[in-house]
């Protein structure tokens, strides 16, 4: 309730005249020194909105009397960046593969583009330092299903895998349970033989024939594969989908066939060999 203003004894200063259940408030100001602070802050924050960018409005915002734009900052920086690029981007573009790992100066340049490229576009599937995960290939072993030479892996990534460019990879293995070449007891069969080609099982003559008879023109006779057709090797005990019986027996019975976007036409050709520069070095490359 408010009351007549008077002084503290024990502070020395007036009250403001209000008093709450008989406690009263002392009339203690600001600080000068705050006071202007925040006068200040108010008028570099008028003067700010006059020189930017600052209120919207409902088709727009007020530009600023300097015509500021961090959007037009941002993109005369990236042209900027790109322009200092450019010189190594030219030269990697007119470069043939082989002969940029020569070149040590183009060489770290196509690493560190290729190692940006793999982050923005490859690691969501083959996973950040290449590892891969079931159905998506590891990069950093020397277990390569189309070729692991620079040449080949610059083809894989410019093309891609069973897509639906002129070029890509078109290799196809047969669903032999689902379309009924094979019963299920067969499958079982040459799943058996199939294993036991790294050890994990043993084979069966009925394996061993349907083998023979079914798999062998891709996947030759020890089962070692064939990377002009796409044909994994079957006998060093890496695997793509899993090396597990169910896994195996499921491969056969079902197929798996998956495939790779071709990055040709989504990135220009200095990017498409920095990747492959990239991929090859991660550590499975020959």
């Amino acid at each position: 309730m408010p009351t007549k203003i008077e002084k503290d004894t024990l502070s020395g200063r007036d009250t403001t005249g209000h008093e709450w259940d008989g406690v009263k408030e002392l009339n203690t100001p600001l600080p000068t020194w705050w006071v202007y602070t925040f006068y200040a802050t108010i008028v570099f924050a008028a003067v700010y909105c006059f020189l930017y960018p600052s209120w919207p409005w409902l088709n727009g915002h007020l530009e600023g009397s300097l015509g500021y734009s961090s959007r037009v900052e941002l993109t005369q920086a990236l042209e900027a960046q790109a322009k200092s690029r450019a010189v190594y981007v030219d030269r990697i573009r007119a470069t043939p593969l082989a002969q940029i790992a020569k070149e040590p100066e183009l060489l770290n340049f196509a690493m560190a583009g290729g190692r940006s490229a793999f982050q923005t576009n490859c690691m969501q599937c083959h996973g950040a330092g290449g590892a891969g995960s079931p159905g998506f290939p590891n990069l950093v072993d020397d277990d390569w299903i189309w070729g692991g030479s620079l040449d080949q892996i610059y083809t894989t990534i410019r093309y891609g895998i069973r897509n639906a460019d002129d070029k890509s990879r078109q290799s196809m293995m047969p669903r032999f349970g689902v379309d009924g070449a094979l019963t299920g007891a067969q499958v079982a069969a040459v799943t058996d033989y199939v294993l036991s080609l790294s050890g994990k099982a043993k084979a069966t003559p009925e394996g061993a024939k349907i083998y023979q008879e079914q798999c062998v023109a891709c996947h030759g006779a020890e089962g070692k594969g064939n990377q002009e057709l796409g044909a994994p090797n079957l006998a060093d005990g890496l695997w793509l989908y899993g090396g597990d019986r169910d896994s195996v027996y499921r491969s056969i019975f079902y197929a798996r066939n998956g495939s790779m976007p071709a990055w040709n036409g989504r990135l220009d050709e200095a990017t498409l060999k920095m990747l492959a520069i990239y991929v090859h070095a991660l550590g499975g490359g020959r």
